[in-house]
């Protein structure tokens, strides 16, 4: 009896450690993404598209982390450090697989503010040659790095606390208008930045309130200062970088490698600089000394950081909805997940530990991102290959660029920049769907431009809340997120009035669903989410219990890669007939740019999966909307007046492929 006694204790003890072993593993999967992709890498497949997208990343990388150490008001070394610390630490935490991260121009913008204010030439108590033992670099130049180290630390020290909070399922409410409309002022600000490198100019600081237009201001007073061969060099670097690039993004498909002409512009003016001896001859601005190697790490300056922590929220908040924004479009495009809240705790971690080791603030690069997509990345081995690449940089090629123009790097700044300020052709398209968010958009961008980027972004997330409360009256409904929006109407009450026993028997795959609210960006992750779970609770509801274990295994493996929505299910149909999903719409009032962008996600997903969707009763607006906000690709109509011509367009349909397919026979 003991024996048995014993023998029961023990089984439960190996059941309670195996639990725990099975918990601590699929934590570790949850909080280390690289657990689960790298163990199934395909070296065969996918080593050689990594390896070229490294290299050409590296060579982005580099330039591109110059210019924003300069960006951000420190010396150009610790750029490199800052494309190399936070890519290791993003490609083991993060789950963006084709997203670039590192040094960014936004968050070394507000970096720039902090290090400006405390650490400003004017109130400089050393001189260059103070050495500071560190690199070889002067006392001035540590201090600056400290003052930046700083805000990254503390950034993110917050990210982190957000991500403990659980905050990343706030993001609904930042709204693709407000966050392309922040991400243009500020590579605006970014640009106007530059302009006194572009000109060859000496000019203070110049930052705040307003600060946009007081730089230019103080450019026009002084404009008998400018160095015509740096504006010669400017204009040329500037024409040969977009002249190429186009021509590179024109011919992606039949060239496999595009031109570095970062590099090479870097290659040919630095030579170009070295033998005509510009720095003396022309007083031309250079980099000056790179040093070699990287210094033993050291803690940021903690005196400090009740002093940043302005920027260092405008840097935590800004980073985050720009490298956000691109995870889940990285996401969308290649099917697969992307957890809010583990972005959260990647870019935290890519801000905190890198600030130990020199780093300026970081995040993920629209422009690099899309250099992984061109160039064929397949996972995130690329970044990690561009970081041996820069470590080769760091201790060997660094000194070579003494002599590279400072115009030249901010020509590379702003080009770089091209695709956030190309998001002014957005106008039309928000213009077109909703006008109160083409408001929301303008008046943002100018709150971002006069004030700063953190600012606009608060004002335009307050703003479109508020919008949304005094144009819609019955607002409980929307802002609820728990709010019922759909219903599953009765298909044999709407569609047997004018069918007969058989086609009723022949659309039973038909499900129509009743959408009762309007659709905005406070509800429509929701909306989505439901959709799919009350056309599955009915699928399961009305199948046969063989042909539910078909689909059920089959919806299983289809999860949606939808923001918020990791871990839900997709709507999977039976290969035996092709589905198609009816939405009423009769009850869709009110709708913005976010409730839009679902549908067409929505008619998008499904139709990939063989569900056709078709929209009824809808509203003139509602279909000039989404007619002008993307391509439905569909070759047959999917909008009607009513339930009964959506069917009986269903019934046409089916009967055509019937005919099709007992010709083809």
């Amino acid at each position: 009896m003991a024996g048995a006694k014993r023998r029961k204790k023990s089984v439960v003890w190996r059941k309670i450690h195996a639990l725990r072993y099975e918990d601590i593993k699929l934590w570790c999967v949850r909080r280390l993404p690289i657990l689960k992709w790298a163990p199934s890498y395909n070296l065969k497949e996918n080593l050689i598209p990594d390896t070229v997208s490294g290299m050409m990343l590296a060579i982005q990388q580099v330039p591109q982390g110059l210019a924003f150490a300069v960006l951000s008001s420190v010396h150009p070394v610790f750029g490199l450090y800052g494309s190399l610390f936070p890519v290791i630490l993003y490609a083991i935490f993060g789950m963006g697989r084709h997203v670039a991260t590192g040094t960014f121009a936004l968050t070394s913008l507000i970096s720039a503010n902090a290090v400006e204010r405390l650490v400003s030439p004017a109130s400089n108590n050393f001189t260059t040659s103070n050495n500071s033992g560190v690199l070889g670099l002067s006392e001035f130049e540590m201090q600056r790095i400290g003052v930046a180290a700083a805000v990254s630390f503390l950034g993110g020290i917050i990210q982190v606390a957000m991500f403990v909070l659980h905050l990343g399922s706030a993001t609904f409410l930042l709204t693709e208008p407000v966050i392309s409309a922040m991400t243009t002022g500020a590579a605006t600000h970014v640009v106007t930045s530059q302009v006194k490198y572009l000109l060859g100019m000496k000019m203070p600081y110049i930052s705040g309130p307003l600060g946009f237009f007081y730089i230019y201001a103080y450019i026009f007073e002084n404009i008998k200062s400018v160095q015509l061969e740096a504006l010669l060099l400017s204009l040329v670097s500037l024409v040969v970088l977009v002249l190429v690039k186009e021509l590179n993004e024109k011919f992606k498909r039949k060239i496999k490698v595009v031109l570095p002409i970062d590099l090479i512009l870097i290659i040919a003016t630095s030579i170009g600089c070295y033998c005509a001896d510009m720095e003396y001859t022309y007083g031309l601005a250079v980099v000056g000394h790179i040093p070699e190697g990287i210094p033993a790490p050291k803690a940021p300056s903690m005196n400090i950081l009740s002093e940043v922590v302005t920027e260092a929220f405008g840097v935590a908040l800004v980073g985050y909805v720009a490298s956000l924004a691109l995870a889940q479009g990285s996401a969308k495009q290649f099917k697969y997940s992307v957890d809010d809240n583990q972005e959260l705790l990647a870019h935290g971690l890519s801000n905190v530990i890198p600030s130990f080791f020199f780093c300026i603030p970081s995040a993920a690069a629209m422009g690099r991102t899309a250099l992984l997509y061109s160039t064929g990345a397949k996972t995130q081995v690329a970044c990690l290959i561009s970081c041996i690449l820069i470590l080769v940089v760091i201790y060997a090629i660094g000194p070579m660029l003494y002599w590279l123009p400072m115009c030249v790097l901010a020509s590379i700044i702003v080009v770089g920049l091209k695709g956030m300020l190309m998001q002014f052709r957005d106008l039309k398209k928000y213009w077109n769907v909703d006008k109160i968010d083409w408001s929301i958009w303008v008046s943002t961008y100018v709150f971002t431009v006069c004030f700063a980027a953190n600012v606009g972004l608060l004002y335009g997330v307050v703003c479109t809340i508020v919008i949304v409360i005094f144009r819609f009256q019955s607002f409980s409904p929307c802002i609820g997120y728990r709010a019922k929006t759909l219903s599953l109407k009765n298909m044999k009450e709407v569609e047997c009035e004018f069918k007969t026993e058989a086609d009723c028997e022949s659309l039973q795959q038909v499900k129509i669903v009743s959408v009762n609210n309007p659709l905005v960006f406070l509800n429509a992750k929701k909306f989505h989410r439901d959709l799919i779970r009350i056309i599955q609770k009915d699928s399961a509801s009305t199948q046969p219990h063989d042909d539910l274990n078909k689909c059920e295994q089959n919806t299983l493996l289809n999860p949606v890669s939808n923001g918020n929505c990791h871990g839900e299910l997709s709507l999977q149909p039976c290969p035996n007939e092709r589905c198609a999903l009816i939405l009423d719409c009769s009850g869709l009032t009110f709708f913005d740019y976010t409730g839009i962008s679902v549908l067409l996600q929505i008619c998008m997903d499904f139709k990939n999966r063989s569900i056709d969707v078709l929209l009824a009763h809808c509203k003139a607006s509602l279909v000039k909307a989404m007619q002008y906000s993307g391509n439905l690709g569909s070759e047959n109509p999917i909008f009607f007046e009513s339930i009964s011509s959506a069917i009986g367009a269903i019934h046409v349909n089916r009967n055509f492929r019937k005919l099709s397919d007992h010709d083809e026979v």
